[in-house]
C-alpha cells in the first residue's frame, strides 16, 4: 500500500514539475516576442536577427505582403539591409493578447498575438506615417535552453494614414504618394490576394477551440472567399 502511495506521489510531483516548466517556458516566449517589438521600434537589425533560431528550417513569413525569407542568412539580409538605424524610421509596436501552446516535449511552441502600432518610414521625398494592425502566428523552438523564433508569420489586417500624425509637417510626404518600401527580394513571392479588411479573410489559427477541442472554421471561410494561400 505504501509503495503504491509513494508511486502516486512521485507521479503527481513529476506532473507539477512539468506544469511549472511549461509556465516558465510561456513566460520566456512572451519575453522573446516583446523583445522583438522593442528592437523593431528603432530597426535594431542585429538584435532582431539574434532572436531567430539557427535551425535550417527557420522562416520569416510575410506571405502576401512582402514575401517569405528562408534561412537565417536570408532573414539577416532582410533585417540588416532594409533600413539603417536613425530617427527617420520608427515602429512603436504593441504585441497583445497572446495565446501560447508549448508542445508536450517542451522543445517547440506556437503563439498567436495581435500587433498594433504607429509606423514612420522615409519615402516619396519625405516621411510617411501609418497606423498598422495585424496578427502574428509564430512557431518557437528551444535551442541550447533558449527560446527562439522558428517561424515568424505576420498577416496585416489594415494599414492607413491617421488624420494627424507625429511627423513634423515640413517632413511629410505628399498626401497621395504611394506608401511603398524597397523590400529585399524574397525566397517565395507574395501570395496573390489581399486579405486586409474588409476581405473577410481569417488568418489561420495554430490551436483548436479551447472548449470543444475541434478545429475552427477558418479554412472553410477562406476557401469560400477563394483566399487560401499555398503552403
Amino acid at each position: 500500500m505504501e509503495k503504491v502511495d509513494m508511486e502516486s506521489r512521485i507521479k503527481n510531483l513529476e506532473e507539477q514539475v512539468k506544469t511549472l516548466q511549461t509556465l516558465l517556458d510561456i513566460e520566456e516566449i512572451k519575453k522573446l516576442q516583446r523583445a522583438y517589438g522593442y528592437y523593431l521600434e528603432h530597426w535594431m537589425g542585429k538584435e532582431i536577427v539574434e532572436l531567430f533560431a539557427d535551425d535550417p528550417a527557420v522562416v520569416l513569413d510575410f506571405a502576401w505582403y512582402e514575401g517569405t525569407y528562408k534561412g537565417k542568412e536570408s532573414i539577416r539580409r532582410y533585417y540588416e539591409n532594409r533600413f539603417k538605424p536613425g530617427r527617420e524610421f520608427m515602429h512603436q509596436l504593441m504585441q497583445l493578447c497572446p495565446v501560447i501552446d508549448v508542445a508536450p516535449d517542451g522543445r517547440t511552441a506556437k503563439g498567436r498575438w495581435y500587433g498594433y502600432g504607429a509606423v514612420s518610414t522615409p519615402h516619396g521625398g519625405g516621411v510617411g506615417q501609418v497606423m498598422m494592425n495585424g496578427i502574428y502566428e509564430n512557431e518557437y523552438i528551444k535551442e541550447e535552453g533558449k527560446w527562439k523564433f522558428l517561424r515568424f508569420s505576420w498577416a496585416l489586417n489594415y494599414m492607413d494614414r491617421p488624420g494627424t500624425g507625429w511627423v513634423d509637417p515640413e517632413r511629410l510626404a505628399p498626401p497621395n504618394a504611394p506608401f511603398s518600401m524597397d523590400f529585399p527580394k524574397p525566397d517565395v513571392p507574395p501570395v496573390r490576394f489581399d486579405p486586409r479588411f474588409p476581405s473577410g479573410y481569417v488568418f489561420p489559427f495554430h490551436y483548436k477551440h479551447p472548449i470543444t477541442g475541434q478545429k475552427t472554421s477558418e479554412e472553410d471561410i477562406n476557401a469560400s472567399l477563394n483566399m487560401t494561400p499555398d503552403k
